[in-house]
């Protein structure tokens, strides 16, 4: 359910060979389904904006992660075809047309090389650096996940996120497996267009909510095709090398 929308051409980093996925991964013979909750404050929903126009409809989902500046906000890629800085913006916490912790607008994307040049679905990961009139960190506020490298799969995880038309998000547990050697893959109902983005996070604090993200709804078909089966590019090397590459533009 998580549509293709195009590629975006900017700067990056390393490549990576192309994967060859399996036909069938097996599921569980009973999906959870995702339920509304009231939201965490370090993940929210991203909106575009034209000229003379506020805020339009949420189109993907988004966290804060940790960084030196405290200004990183993680996202899938494939969310940012056709977006630009100063035409999008992070709500963090969003729920009930409210933004009890500001709106944010993004002022730099950062993709990898790879995703730049062929939407490799094992690069679908993009920081946007994010910042709002009078200053100050978003982290600040928030709190922001740590995040996770060559973690194991097999792992419960909470994901967050915001399907389109939506006022609330969705929240579901889940164990991540293994799908291929650089995708992941989980099992939720309701997972539909708009979660795009949503990270994967471990070891969640019940009482702040941050966990450590150790991927995000994307990758393979863009996240998938079916609303109870989410996919996503495990995160190694490459978003290690991102991560760097962003705290150096933020």
């Amino acid at each position: 359910m998580r549509r293709w929308i195009g590629a975006l051409a900017l700067s990056g980093l390393a490549t990576v060979g192309l994967v060859s996925f399996p036909a069938v991964v097996p599921a569980p013979a009973m999906i959870v389904q995702a339920r509304a909750f009231h939201g965490t404050p370090a993940v929210g929903a991203l909106f575009s904006s034209s000229r003379n126009v506020g805020l339009g409809a949420h189109f993907c989902t988004a966290s804060v992660v940790q960084s030196p500046h405290g200004d990183l906000v993680l996202t899938a890629a494939h969310c940012l075809a056709g977006k630009a800085p100063g035409h999008l913006f992070f709500v963090p916490g969003y729920r009930d047309d409210r933004a009890p912790y500001g709106v944010w607008g993004v002022t730099r994307i950062v993709v990898d090389r790879n995703w730049a040049a062929s939407a490799d679905p094992d690069d679908d990961f993009a920081f946007l650096v994010v910042a709002r009139p009078g200053g100050g960190r978003i982290e600040d506020g928030t709190g922001g996940e740590r995040l996770g490298i060559n973690q194991p799969s097999g792992q419960l995880v909470r994901v967050a996120g915001y399907p389109d038309g939506a006022n609330l998000p969705i929240r579901c547990d889940s164990v991540i497996r293994l799908f291929s050697p650089s995708q992941l893959v989980f099992d939720c109902g309701g997972y539909t267009d708009g979660t795009s983005g949503s990270p994967l996070l471990t070891d969640v604090n019940t009482s702040t909510g941050l966990g450590t993200v150790i991927g995000v709804i994307g990758g393979y078909e863009q996240g998938g095709y079916s609303p109870a089966v989410s996919y996503a590019a495990k995160f190694a090397s490459d978003i290690a090398a991102l991560y760097t590459l962003a705290v150096s533009r933020s």
